[in-house]
């Protein structure tokens, strides 16, 4: 099958200019806009209105953002880029495919996309007193500008229907969802499945998450493999644990083999596997557990737990920190900093300002106010437990926000 290219930047421009000036008119109605788009998706594509309540609802309503607002900063900046558009495009198109359906969805809602943003534009010439020639210069580019996104989609989709021809049997990815189904499939099912594609039941499995977009060779692939790359959030199975063995094969067969891998676990628990993994993958996309090709999640376990409920941490941290409820947002945020590193320097004042980067004579300051707020407290060994819980948490949400090297603080505060 003959795949045809992605349209370059150069050449993927709306046919008509829009003068920039009408950016600054567009942009404001962004936000009311999408949330229309999104709501007459559901209404009027009834296999989207289905998956509102799972994870590609919420990557078709970032595409949806993605593509109307890549249309206005191309009439700000005729220059700018299309390539996280276009990626989403074609992952919009893959999925299409690999659901069994044609384009014709993925179509019929560019198009409602553009009735309703051509629809607003009218509204809001009238308001501004845009001239007939200026709107119909801006429904020429839009119409332009869907042809743009379905060429971009009908590339994801053939290169789909390309994978799709390789996998001889589309049974092993029924069963890759049995497994990972929950509540879990009946094991007679899963049995019968699994003896049907010729694929021995392990004891154990692990699981992994992919990067979105992942590529690779099927022939290159082991064999007791199971992979599924039609869900919107890629994600493999491997037999028993992953082991260096494993990972270099895992590494031939993809272009760019990079994720999460969720724990062993038995068979049975192969969902949990994959809900462990999917959540490290993502506290590493946000920044808050160290990047690396493949992220083991037993080795960030405290990470995960803590981060797992926040809402019961928000509950705890209300509270634990309940003494200093009465103070600004700045005073209580430099007290819990100082909170943290007396749990962390076990209360010695030279070492805890090293860490937080004051003179001592600030660090025993605080540590008086402390003191006083807190009472008995610090003392208590579970409640100095849940305070020092709650800490770490709450320092978890922020690390990947904070200033590497926050400046010196004079030692008088007033």
């Amino acid at each position: 099958m003959t795949i045809p290219t992605q349209p370059s930047e150069a050449t993927a421009q709306p046919g008509p200019t829009m003068p920039r000036k009408y950016a600054a008119i567009m942009y404001p109605e962004l936000p009311s806009l999408f949330q229309e788009i999104a709501a007459e998706l559901k209404r009027a594509i009834p296999e989207y209105a289905k998956l509102v309540d799972g994870p590609y609802w919420e990557v078709l309503q970032k595409g949806v953002e993605m593509s109307v607002t890549t249309f206005v900063d191309r009439v700000a900046s005729p220059g700018s880029p299309t390539t996280q558009r276009d990626e989403l495009c074609r992952r919009f198109g893959r999925f299409e495919a690999y659901e069994g359906r044609s384009l014709d969805n993925l179509q019929a809602a560019y198009r409602i996309g553009a009735r309703l943003a051509l629809r607003r534009a009218r509204k809001v010439g009238r308001r501004y007193n845009v001239s007939p020639a200026v709107l119909l210069t801006f429904a020429d580019s839009l119409l332009a500008y869907v042809e743009e996104l379905v060429e971009v989609s009908r590339v994801g989709y053939l290169e789909a229907k390309s994978e799709l021809s390789e996998e001889p049997d589309d049974r092993r990815r029924l069963l890759l969802r049995l497994l990972l189904a929950d509540p879990s499939a009946p094991r007679a099912k899963i049995a019968e499945l699994a003896r049907s594609t010729d694929w021995p039941l392990p004891e154990t499995v692990t699981v992994l998450a992919l990067h979105t977009g992942a590529r690779l060779s099927r022939p290159a692939l082991d064999g007791d493999v199971l992979i599924d790359l039609a869900d919107v959030q890629h994600h493999l199975l491997v037999p028993g644990p992953l082991d260096d063995d494993r990972i270099a094969s895992l590494s031939g067969a993809f272009m760019d083999l990079g994720g999460a891998v969720g724990p062993t676990v038995p068979l049975a628990d192969a969902a949990e596997s994959l809900r462990w993994a999917r959540r490290a993958l993502e506290l590493a996309e946000a920044g808050v557990i160290g990047q690396a090709p493949l992220v083991r999640s037993e080795e960030h376990w405290i990470t995960l737990w803590l981060l797992s409920e926040s809402t019961l941490v928000d509950h705890l941290a209300q509270r634990q920190l309940a003494p200093l409820a009465g103070l600004t947002p700045t005073q209580r945020d430099r007290l819990v900093e100082t909170l943290r590193a007396w749990f962390t320097a076990r209360g010695n004042a030279v070492d805890m300002a090293e860490l937080l980067h004051v003179h001592p004579q600030t660090v025993r300051y605080r540590k008086r106010i402390l003191e006083r707020a807190f009472g008995d407290q610090l003392g208590d060994a579970d409640r100095r437990f849940a305070t020092e819980v709650v800490l770490r948490a709450l320092d978890l949400r922020r690390r990947a926000a904070l200033p590497p090297n926050p400046p010196r603080e004079r030692p008088q505060e007033g």
